[in-house]
């Protein structure tokens, strides 16, 4: 099971990065919190303090067009707020 699916780069989280220290994934929807925590110190190297996650539901979407009405979904998806220990960070751009 690949439980890190992506790491989430928005301004929000870029703020929490700086000030908290916290990093956020979208994880497999199954993966428990020992095993994000356990995935996130493998890949990263760093040692994990907490780790925080919620479950977003998808939401109905509509969309009016020329040829009618559209509706859709948003995917459902899991997130995961890690809070490293002082002193260790993660370079999500050292790749690029």
């Amino acid at each position: 099971m690949k439980v890190i699916i992506k790491p989430i780069i928005s301004e929000k989280s870029t703020d929490q990065q700086d000030k908290l220290n916290r990093f956020g994934f979208v994880v497999d929807k199954k993966a428990k919190k020992l095993q994000i925590k356990d995935a996130v110190e493998e890949l990263y190297n760093v040692k994990v303090a907490a780790v925080n996650t919620m479950v977003y539901s998808g939401k109905e979407k509509t969309r009016y067009t020329k040829s009618g009405l559209l509706v859709g979904r948003t995917n459902a998806y899991k997130k995961a707020l890690v809070t490293l220990v002082d002193g260790d960070t993660i370079d999500f751009y050292s790749n690029i």
